[in-house]
């Protein structure tokens, strides 16, 4: 048994903490069955020499007995500013017998008094407009150190974003830093190493800084919504070898200047005149004799918190999947570029020609009827670069401070005819590392899978959003909340909403309405009024840390929450009570966005046929229900039960309001059937005759869903539960519009915002409302891990500490396999449906367990590993019912399967 993957706050060796008592954990490698934790002991040290030698800890556990091996609270001595801890863990066995220690591991603190803060605000004078861009401004300072460094640390930030260099070399691979928070109350600073930067004798550090979301366009309401110009705070600790510290921070005495950046906006694109470069500038001995001095800027009295969620990085490198497609030569030549695949990043541009000649790079989703390129759908979001060639050599360039949603490329100027190598597509997304896998028997599921992965690789760029390409790119809470099951399967995703949900936190109106977005500027607002976001979209602010608990384990973030979840759905009860949610003609007043995009649509309408009134109750119930399930894992035993029974009394009102003796369910749509049995707001007696009325509606509709994305999410779940997955897997399947696989079936790489983005008889949707790049549909993906592949959590043991693993067959799928790197190890479901035989493969990570359910008749003979099941070691349990057998399983890995008697 070994102990491995030793991590801290979710992060492997995280620099920059600002966590008092951060959380360890470490996971266990054997190919032993059975193989489980039942003590541990961890030891702490502020060096790697004295945690290796176990002297002077900071922290010994003593042997615990416990099989927590994940979110380990540390419980050394108190943690100070810039101090590293290292770390190493050992196990005891269900045997009682010790492991070796773990490999070091080690986290780093950020800076946590805001004291430790030296330097000031520093930017350039000149100021833009709501609707006017200024070029990016560059920064530097030179510094003499008379000793060799022996530790360098930078701690970063803007409001703005920033780059920065040390002896001309770029200190990160970090993009688009700090990111976007809510500007009014807290910005994030990042940590780097960068001793190896730095020499005795002359150092020079330079930024440049960009617009970003601070002060650059934000969605359609221009410029400017948190600040006028884009302002640097950053300092330097070096360490010297006299064991001195230096503190080098942002002042009035750095110099500043334009350059190449003459424009950049995340939006509207960026713009780079390479004759403006000026070689050397963050570089000792550079001439800055003719730069002027920086405006120093008031503290604007933010909170400095330190990185707690994945940077944005170039993650992956697309080329071309043909040669470029020549459009046109006036005024000027037109090549289009296809890199295949729906991204979301830049481009790398290779190119030479003479000084001055100025290159467009537009970007854009799809093509339109003639083969051009198609940026209708854009609305004001320009998304075109523009690069004005020195004339030298071979000229590269990337842009800085933008990011762009497109397939297509089209550069227009070229001097010479392009090849594949002039551009290269570089995908950007959060740091959020792949978890899960899946695939089946069925090519198009397959492609449906690839594109809900590419659909969350684009829109998780610092934010859950709902678009990448055209003027909007918010953080909307409903989209993330319906998507974000499916993106704890696919991608290690807890530390992106545990930033998000801060975002969230930092929204929260004063009476504990929550709006449609996150960040909100002033996107959604009202003259400073309070604009809720309504069913559904508010209702984010509870599942998602709850989808989260359930993934990951994570009591911490229902605790830091707790009081505002409360607030939330406090103000729930209250703004929805029938007094004040109708008016005395009955209209709904609360502003709600209804089942969105639904094709059950009424002329002229976005929002689908189910009554708004119907969906804020069915949110209410069910945010209420998860509100007393959140108090109960914390132990809040009484408010648990407060919510609870105000759940049952929403539930009571419900049925009185909306559901006839008979079942049926008022406006009879399928997302009203979906909400009343998924959220439990139906008699048990009623549930049959709704789920019949749901399926005579889908059958109606030859076998098509109608839902939009409040009930999509629902539905193949409420399928599976009511007994008919055989529908569920019907509806997976469909090809013909709206279906799931209608856009896979005409090229789609990415999952549409609408199911109608485009059609064979109408073409394209409206412009002003169609991204080919939105996720919220992909939330079928989650019903693929847990249903076709078979692999769930266990909402009594979150995190994947039990396991249920539990594949229900159909389709006509003749093989389906997904594996899923849980907290505690890799997970795999693989199986295959042969005449006559069920094969299915599986692993349990040490140190959990697993309810597995094996598709087999009473009469079903059923193996594992060759040998009768009640003989397999680790499998304990057997217990047969009509269709299935079930047993509860240990660490491992398993080998089921199940013969007929007749061989058929």
């Amino acid at each position: 048994m070994i102990v491995t993957n030793l991590r801290c706050e979710y992060r492997s060796n995280p620099l920059g903490l600002d966590v008092i008592s951060p959380r360890l954990s470490w996971q266990l490698q054997s190919d032993r069955r059975g193989t489980r934790q039942t003590g541990y002991q961890i030891l702490a040290a502020g060096s790697e020499h004295d945690l290796l030698n176990e002297q002077n800890l900071r922290w010994d556990s003593g042997k615990t007995l416990s099989d927590q091996s994940v979110h380990v609270p540390y419980a050394g001595e108190s943690l100070r500013s810039g101090q590293r801890v290292w770390w190493k863990v050992r196990v005891w066995d269900e045997h009682d017998q010790p492991s070796a220690y773990s490999s070091p591991a080690w986290w780093e603190m950020g800076l946590l008094e805001r004291t430790d803060w030296q330097g000031d605000w520093i930017g350039a004078s000149l100021v833009g407009g709501p609707f006017t861009t200024i070029p990016c401004p560059f920064l530097r300072q030179e510094f003499n150190l008379n000793q060799p460094v022996v530790s360098g640390r930078l701690y970063a930030t803007a409001l703005g974003l920033y780059e920065i260099y040390l002896n001309g070399q770029q200190v990160a691979e970090d993009v688009l830093t700090p990111g976007w928070t809510d500007y009014r109350y807290r910005v994030r600073y990042q940590v780097y190493d960068v001793t190896s930067l730095l020499a005795q004798g002359k150092n020079a550090i330079g930024a440049i800084l960009g617009d970003g979301w601070y002060c650059g366009h934000i969605a359609w309401q221009g410029r400017q919504l948190y600040g006028d110009r884009p302002r640097l705070l950053a300092q330097l600790h070096l360490t010297l070898a006299d064991s001195s510290v230096r503190v080098i921070a942002t002042d009035g005495t750095w110099k500043t200047t334009f350059g190449p950046l003459v424009e950049s906006d995340l939006l509207m694109g960026e713009s780079y005149d390479a004759r403006l470069e000026f070689a050397g500038w963050s570089e000792p001995g550079f001439n800055d004799a003719t730069w002027s001095s920086v405006d120093v800027f008031a503290d604007p009295g933010l909170a400095l918190v330190a990185n707690n969620g994945p940077t944005i990085r170039r993650i992956e490198e697309l080329r071309p999947i043909a040669d470029p497609v020549e459009q046109g030569t006036w005024p000027r030549s037109r090549w289009l570029f296809d890199f295949g695949q729906n991204m979301v990043g830049w481009v790398r541009l290779k190119v030479s020609g003479p000084a001055g000649t100025t290159l467009i790079l537009r970007h854009g989703e799809v093509l339109d009827d003639e083969g051009n390129l198609y940026t209708d759908n854009l609305r004001s979001a320009r998304q075109t670069d523009y690069y004005t060639l020195r004339g030298n050599d071979e000229e590269v360039f990337e842009p800085h401070f933008t990011f762009h949603g497109f397939r297509y490329v089209e550069v227009n100027g070229l001097p010479q005819k392009p090849s594949r190598e002039t551009l290269t597509g570089l995908v950007l997304h959060s740091d959020t590392p792949p978890t899960g896998a899946f695939e089946c028997s069925e090519p198009l599921v397959n492609r449906l899978q690839h594109n809900i992965i590419w659909g969350q690789k684009g829109n998780f760029v610092d934010v859950p959003t709902d678009c990448p390409q055209r003027d909007e790119r918010l953080g909307w809470t409903g989209d993330a909340q319906v998507f974000i099951r499916t993106a704890t399967f696919n991608m290690d995703v807890a530390a992106f909403f545990t930033k998000w949900l801060q975002d969230l936190a930092d929204s929260q109106y004063p009476s504990g309405a929550i709006p449609s977005i996150a960040p909100n500027a002033r996107a959604f607002a009202s003259n400073g009024n309070e604009a809720p976001g309504g069913p559904a979209w508010e209702d984010a602010f509870v599942i998602c840390p709850w989808i989260i608990y359930l993934g990951y384990g994570d009591t911490r973030l229902l605790e830091t929450y707790y009081q505002a979840l409360a607030r939330f759905v406090d103000y729930l009860a209250s703004r929805y009570a029938a007094v004040t949610s109708w008016s005395e003609t009955g209209e709904w007043l609360i502003h709600t966005y209804g089942d969105w995009l639904a094709t059950d649509v009424p002329p002229g309408e976005r929002v689908g046929a189910t009554p708004k009134d119907l969906i804020g109750a069915a949110f209410l119930a069910y945010s209420t229900r998860l509100m007393s399930r959140i108090a109960a894992v914390l132990g809040k035993k009484d408010e648990a039960e407060k919510y609870e029974q105000r759940f049952r009394d929403v539930r009571r009102v419900f049925i009185e309001r909306y559901v006839t003796p008979a079942g049926l369910v008022a406006s009879q749509t399928q997302t009203a059937y979906v909400l009343a049995l998924h959220f439990d707001l139906l008699p048990e007696n009623l549930r049959p005759a709704a789920a019949r009325e749901l399926i005579r509606d889908i059958e109606k509709r030859q076998m098509h869903l109608s839902t939009g994305f409040v009930g999509t999410p629902y539905l193949p779940h409420v399928l599976t539960e009511v007994g008919r997955v055989d529908v569920a897997y019907v509806l997976l399947l469909q090809k013909t519009w709206p279906s799931w696989l209608y856009p896979v079936t005409q090229g789609a790489t990415t999952i549409w915002e609408r199911w109608d983005g485009w059609t064979h008889d109408k073409g394209l949707q409206t412009p002003t409302m169609n991204s080919f790049n939105h996720y919220a549909y992909g939330s079928i993906g989650a019903w693929l891990y847990a249903v076709v592949a078979g692999i769930d959590a266990d909402p009594e043991c979150p995190g994947f500490k039990h396991i249920i693993m539990r594949p229900q067959l159909g389709g006509g799928l003749t093989f389906a396999r997904a594996t899923y790197d849980s907290m505690y190890g890799q997970i795999v479901s693989n199986w295959h449906l042969e005449p006559g035989r069920f094969k299915w493969q599986i692993t349990v990570p040490p140190n959990t367990t697993a309810t597995v359910y094996i598709p087999a008749t009473t009469a079903d003979h059923i193996t594992e590993a060759g040998n009768p099941i009640e003989q397999a070691e680790g499998v304990n349990a057997v217990r047969r019912e009509a269709e299935t057998a079930i047993c509860e399983v240990e660490p491992g890995s398993y080998h089921f399967g199940v013969s007929s008697p007749s061989g058929e």
